[in-house]
C-alpha cells in the first residue's frame, strides 16, 4: 500500500445494513471497484463493500464502494 493511497476497510454485514438504512439505497446503487484493485483488502469477493478514507486536508472524507 502507498502512503498516498487511501486506506480501504472491509465492512462487516451488520455495518452494511446500517449503511444501506442511513442513505436509503441498495448495494447496487453504490460506485463499483474491481476485486483486481491494488487497493482492496486480501478476500475480497463481488459484493463486498469497501469503506475508503480518505484525507482531505485536515478531515477524513469516508467513501464507500461495492466489489465487483
Amino acid at each position: 500500500m502507498h502512503i498516498l493511497q487511501p486506506k480501504h476497510t472491509k465492512l462487516k454485514p451488520q455495518e452494511v445494513k446500517e449503511l444501506l438504512e442511513k442513505y436509503n439505497i441498495s448495494v447496487s446503487q453504490l460506485p463499483k471497484i474491481k476485486s483486481t484493485d491494488l487497493g482492496a483488502p486480501e478476500g475480497c469477493v463481488p459484493g463486498d463493500v469497501l469503506k475508503l478514507e480518505r484525507k482531505e486536508g485536515d478531515k477524513i472524507r469516508l467513501y464507500f464502494r461495492v466489489v465487483a
